[in-house]
C-alpha cells in the first residue's frame, strides 16, 4: 500500500466550526445536531490547533477514530481531543448532544491553578462510556450534564459578563472530566493496516475530493482493491468510501452555502460540478433538501 507522506492533517479552527463572527471567541458551545447538520455527520481526520474539543454524544451511536484508537459506543459517551490530536468521527442520523470547544490557554490556567488534575506532563485523549461508569460517578455525571446545559444556555444568551461565565463554566466542565479522565476506557485493540488505510485514503480524499475522482483512482494510488478500500471504511467508519466522498462534499456544499452569500450555480462551479441543476439533485438526495431551502433554514436560526 502506497501512504501518502508529508501531507498536513487538516486543521479546523472555531471559524471554520462556526463562522468567521466566533473566530476570536475563547470558548464556543454547539449542538451536536445543529454543528453535523452543518458540517456532515462524517468527519474526516483533522485536528484543531490550540483548542480544546470536548463531544458528549447523549444519544445515538459514534464512532471515533484517535490517532491509533478506534473505539466504537453509543450514547451517552464522551471524548475529549486535546490541541493538534488527530482525530475523525462519524456519528448516526439521529445522534445528538453537545460539542464544546475551548481555546488552550483557557485550561493551562485551570492546570497552573490544579496541576494534580492531570497525571502526566498533559491532558490525554479521553474516551468515556456513561453507561459503563459505576455508582461513585453519578453525582459527577449528573453535575457534568447540568454544565452542558448551562453552557448551552450561557452560550445563546447576550447576559452581561457572558464571556467570562463561559470560560468559567468551561473550566468547570473540564475539572468534572478530568476526575472522571481515569475511568477513560482502554483502546480496543484495531488493525494498524486499517487506520493506516483509513487516514491514507482521507489524506487524498482531502485534497482531492473537488476533482469528482472515482473510487478506483484512490485505489489505484493507494494501491489497493476496491473491496478492500470499501471493507476498510466499513469497518473503521461504518459507511463505504463513496460515502465518505458524497459525505466530504456535502459538508464542503454545506459550509459555502451557510458561510457565503455565492449563488448555488457558483457554489455548483466551486465545488466541480459541471450541470449546477444536478448539484441541487445531489445536495436534496443527501440532505433531504435544495440548497436553497438549507441556506434559508440555517439563516433563520
Amino acid at each position: 500500500m502506497n501512504i501518502p507522506t508529508g501531507q498536513p492533517i487538516p486543521n479546523l479552527g472555531i471559524g471554520h466550526l462556526a463562522g468567521a463572527e466566533h473566530a476570536d471567541a475563547d470558548v464556543h458551545y454547539a449542538e451536536l445536531d445543529t454543528l453535523a447538520n452543518r458540517l456532515g455527520r462524517s468527519m474526516s481526520v483533522h485536528r484543531h490547533d490550540r483548542y480544546f474539543q470536548v463531544h458528549y454524544v447523549a444519544s445515538g451511536a459514534v464512532r471515533v477514530h484517535m490517532d491509533e484508537s478506534l473505539y466504537r459506543l453509543d450514547g451517552p459517551m464522551i471524548f475529549l481531543t486535546p490541541p493538534a490530536f488527530a482525530h475523525a468521527f462519524v456519528t448516526e442520523d439521529n445522534a445528538s448532544g453537545h460539542v464544546l470547544t475551548v481555546r488552550q490557554p483557557i485550561i493551562t490556567d485551570l492546570l497552573n491553578a490544579e496541576p494534580g488534575l492531570v497525571h502526566g506532563q498533559a491532558i490525554a485523549p479521553i474516551c468515556l462510556s456513561i453507561e459503563a461508569l459505576d455508582g461513585s460517578h453519578r453525582e459527577e455525571i449528573h453535575g457534568l450534564t447540568q454544565l452542558f446545559e448551562r453552557l448551552r444556555a450561557e452560550f445563546q444568551s447576550r447576559r452581561p459578563a457572558r464571556a467570562q461565565a463561559l470560560r468559567l463554566l468551561a473550566q468547570l466542565t473540564f475539572i468534572s472530566l478530568l476526575r472522571l479522565a481515569p475511568a477513560s476506557m482502554p483502546a480496543p485493540p484495531a488493525r494498524k493496516d486499517d487506520l493506516a488505510l483509513f487516514r491514507a485514503f482521507n489524506t487524498l480524499l482531502e485534497e482531492h475530493f473537488l476533482q469528482h475522482w472515482p473510487i478506483a483512482r484512490y485505489c489505484e494510488l493507494l494501491n489497493v482493491s476496491d473491496l478492500r478500500l470499501n471493507e476498510t471504511c466499513r469497518r473503521v467508519a461504518g459507511c463505504s468510501s463513496k460515502q465518505l466522498v458524497n459525505e466530504r462534499l456535502l459538508q464542503e456544499s454545506k459550509r459555502l452555502l451557510i458561510f457565503t452569500s455565492h449563488p448555488v450555480a457558483e457554489i455548483a462551479h466551486l465545488l466541480g460540478f459541471k450541470d449546477p441543476a444536478y448539484f441541487s439533485r445531489f445536495f436534496h438526495r443527501l440532505a433531504g433538501q435544495p440548497p436553497g431551502a438549507f441556506r434559508n433554514e440555517a439563516a433563520s436560526r
